[in-house]
């Protein structure tokens, strides 16, 4: 049996979702990075911006190391609501991921430096007081659901699917095999509802 550290393994279900972020702008013009693909506007590179934010945030500014770059956040009124959910023109690609990956090695610097028992104080909420522990799993949720909003977007653009870019964890098949399955569930679907 090997032993394992709890702190280590947080890490690397971080950096998957982190990779797995990055992954999904893989190869794509930089209007297909930016458009809005959802009535509320989620598109990649806003996905990657506010989640900088967010680990400048909560594992950074939370234990008394704030990130040194500008990282707008809605909620602290440095930028309009959803703010941090878009890129501006004025904002290239090369800068905002960038500023993500400058904010891995912050928070990996953070995360090395500390006891997972380590208390830190957010700066909103109900319970405001966290541990290094407790940050990292709600970073990890968050970080893997909005992977799950790139991997959407990104087959809505492309029809690239998966968490990696050799699509290992999805189901085998062509565009012929997608489509037919596509069909097969909306025939379903039709039928469960009563409908033609």
């Amino acid at each position: 049996m090997t032993a394992t550290d709890d702190k280590t393994d947080l890490r690397v279900y971080l950096q998957d979702a982190r990779d797995a972020q990055l992954w999904q702008l893989d190869g794509l013009s930089e209007y297909d990075l930016r458009r809005p693909l959802t009535p509320t506007g989620t598109n990649l590179l806003g996905l990657v911006k506010h989640l900088t934010g967010a680990e400048a945030l909560y594992l950074g500014d939370t234990f008394g190391r704030p990130f040194p770059e500008p990282t707008p956040l809605w909620f602290t009124g440095d930028t309009e609501p959803n703010g941090d959910l878009w890129a501006r023109a004025d904002e290239s690609t090369e800068e905002i991921v960038g500023r993500y990956r400058r904010v891995w090695v912050h928070s990996d610097a953070t995360v090395e430096s500390l006891p997972l028992d380590a208390t830190g104080r957010l700066p909103f909420g109900s319970r405001p007081e966290q541990t290094l522990h407790r940050v990292l799993v709600h970073l990890i949720a968050e970080s893997h659901r909005h992977v799950g909003h790139a991997d959407l977007v990104r087959e809505l653009v492309d029809g690239a699917v998966g968490q990696r870019p050799d699509g290992v964890n999805t189901a085998e098949g062509d565009a012929d095999w997608w489509r037919a399955h596509h069909d097969r569930v909306e025939r379903a679907a039709r039928k469960a509802c009563g409908l033609t």
